[in-house]
């Protein structure tokens, strides 16, 4: 085993915290293995202040994707997170079972805004969550990034589908 001396390590922490608090996506850790079959692609949220987020996503976009979405995953980075697409606009209704990290589900409407946030969404339960209009898609991402962030109704949306 090899270790680092502290002043190396308490850069690399500095130089990391430097990013997020500049509100610059960290790398993000290898994906889990349950979800190696969804395409990959990025998405910018263009929050108050201006500020743009760049986000990792997966892409949901068939129907077993979607029954599957981020069913057992433990840990998800920071920026990164799951888009669920449906093409046109249609009512959205959710729900968290078998799903082990608490989210925010940002509901994306056809003009590319977030229609409504519901946040911080209880980990296992089975209660619906639904859109408040027909959307054209939901990205999850840990819970309280809307609020850390400041992704809320009206906020935009950039997508990139498929790298």
């Amino acid at each position: 085993m090899t270790t680092e001396p502290p002043v190396r390590w308490w850069a690399r922490v500095a130089a990391v915290l430097t990013l997020i608090l500049a509100g610059a996506p960290v790398p993000a850790a290898e994906p889990a293995a349950l979800l190696h079959d969804f395409p990959r692609g990025q998405l910018v949220l263009e929050t108050r202040g201006p500020r743009c987020l760049l986000i990792e996503i997966y892409i949901a976009s068939s129907a077993k994707q979607r029954a599957q979405g981020l069913m057992f995953i433990e840990s998800m980075p920071e920026f990164e997170g799951m888009y669920f697409g449906y093409g046109e606009p249609v009512g959205i209704a959710m729900w968290m079972k078998n799903t082990l990290l608490a989210l925010d589900m940002l509901f994306i409407g056809a003009d590319l805004t977030i229609n409504s946030v519901a946040k911080n969404t209880t980990p296992l339960s089975m209660e619906r969550i639904e859109s408040q209009a027909a959307v054209i898609g939901v990205l999850e991402l840990n819970a309280g990034f809307a609020e850390r962030w400041g992704a809320e109704a009206g906020t935009r949306v950039f997508l990139e589908l498929g790298h």
